[in-house]
């Protein structure tokens, strides 16, 4: 299936057809006609998509536009078109963490870019996350003991000294390291030290 492309488009756009166009060129789309609307029905960000958006409208929906979308946990890239006259908002936009922004009007060709690349961010991005609540929900699997040695190992701890900490053998300390590494699905110490980056817990590690 294709991948989705949420344009928000007002009547006084001055380059009208952006859905027609991003459809042409194979996406699925659904249209808005306003900021509004679009925030009265938050965009599922479960698939790869983004927002493409004029923002030919005042000054005080682009923030608002972002501000809404951030609180409410879519982290759909925006891309956004503003008239010729109106940088101004298109630097608010950006500010405000816009993925691209283009005055009109602009060529079609520059948009399908800007919206397959943002596309494959997201898309990136999701699997990223998905990856990272897999390995999390992995992390719940140990028991509180190959918690504590999963804390030790990651800080570079050897085995004898993860023994000596919890007061068990070295023969112990391999087989709990063992069931670690399994239900992590983790096959070396290296993956287990980056695994544990990416999740953030070696910022609570002791040196």
């Amino acid at each position: 299936m294709s991948a989705l492309v949420h344009v928000v488009e007002g009547g006084l756009s001055s380059q009208p057809g952006i859905d027609g166009l991003v459809r042409a060129c194979g996406y699925r789309t659904k249209a808005y006609g306003s900021a509004d609307e679009i925030l009265s029905q938050i965009p599922n960000d479960d698939s790869a998509s983004c927002i493409v958006v004029d923002v030919e409208m005042p000054d005080t929906v682009v923030p608002d536009l972002f501000d809404r979308l951030s609180r409410a946990g879519s982290n759909l890239p925006v891309i956004c078109l503003s008239g010729p006259s109106d940088v101004r908002t298109g630097v608010r936009a950006i500010k405000a963490g816009a993925e691209d922004f283009f005055t009109k009007p602009v060529a079609s060709e520059e948009l399908i870019v800007a919206i397959d690349r943002a596309i494959a961010r997201h898309r990136l991005a999701s699997e990223q996350e998905g990856r990272m609540r897999a390995a999390r929900q992995r992390l719940l699997l140990l028991t509180r003991r190959e918690r504590e040695v999963f804390d030790l190992v990651i800080r570079g701890k050897m085995n004898k000294q993860v023994a000596f900490a919890l007061g068990t053998t070295e023969r112990t300390v391999k087989a709990h390291r063992h069931k670690v590494m399994e239900k992590l699905q983790i096959r070396s110490v290296v993956e287990l030290v980056s695994c544990a980056e990416r999740l953030g817990l070696l910022r609570f590690a002791d040196p």
